[in-house]
């Protein structure tokens, strides 16, 4: 299995990661034959899986059940679990039962989004043996607060605090934040003021490695095409494809033939 120690090392030889999402245990089987290191079970799959408008409506048992499929089917990759909306901005105590259900769901570290007002328990969590990855730039739980899904880090005051954020992340002892749709130029400076594993989406190539949304990078809608995206498989197209061809066999009496009968 990937470790920290192993991701560490790579990203001090100069190696770039990767890291893409995923949900459930048949996706996570094929990946864990795949040249990726890591496997984030994101909040994303509020959107993906469930078809919700934004990532807010998951709560932490949900994600608990995502991790636990993905850390079944790839017992061999280094798995992240993302701890949901509002999952750790209640007591201590609460705060703890979300991120002790994704770490006994299979999670080897766990991620959580921003940084103001989470210092207290980010040190807690990492005091209590358990990595965690943060998030800072565009953070999706705040984009009621951003006002849409928008690049962050545009002005100099912003992109000192974002650089500020990483800083702060590596002191309460972080091993690595994403850092999600900012400017080249400000990933350039940020990655010189911090050693954590900067890993990026829509954040330029100087970051130590990158990750992408599974059905994103899979092609699994054409109307999705942000700027940051590259797509490595049309598979929306090649599912239609299959769907239909598999409904004119059934609907020709093509399907199932002699050889596929008792």
């Amino acid at each position: 299995m990937s470790n920290i120690k192993q991701l560490i090392a790579k990203q001090q030889a100069g190696e770039k990661l990767s890291m893409l999402t995923c949900y459930d245990f048949s996706t996570a089987r094929i990946m864990n034959q795949s040249a990726v290191e890591m496997i984030l079970v994101g909040d994303s799959a509020a959107m993906v899986m469930h078809g919700e408008n934004s990532t807010l409506p998951i709560d932490y048992q949900t994600m608990a059940q995502h991790v636990r499929a993905v850390a079944k089917g790839a017992p061999d990759k280094f798995i992240i679990g993302d701890l949901p909306f509002l999952s750790y901005r209640k007591s201590l105590d609460e705060n703890m039962r979300a991120v002790e259900a994704l770490m006994k769901a299979g999670a080897h570290a766990i991620k959580l989004e921003g940084v103001k007002g989470n210092e207290a328990l980010i040190e807690h969590i990492v005091n209590s043996g358990i990595p965690v990855m943060g998030h800072i730039g565009l953070t999706p739980q705040s984009v009621n607060q951003f006002g849409g899904f928008k690049v962050q880090g545009k002005s100099a005051d912003d992109q000192a605090r974002i650089i500020q954020e990483a800083q702060t992340l590596e002191q309460l002892g972080c091993f690595a934040v994403v850092l999600e749709c900012v400017p080249d130029a400000l990933t350039r400076e940020l990655v010189k003021h911090t050693e954590l594993i900067t890993i990026g989406i829509g954040a330029g190539a100087a970051v130590d490695g990158q990750v992408l949304v599974l059905q994103d990078m899979l092609g699994f809608s054409s109307q999705f095409s942000p700027k940051f995206l590259r797509r490595y498989l049309d598979t929306e197209q090649l599912f239609l494809h299959a769907f239909n061809a598999y409904a004119k066999d059934v609907k020709g009496q093509q399907f199932p033939g002699p050889e596929e009968q008792y």
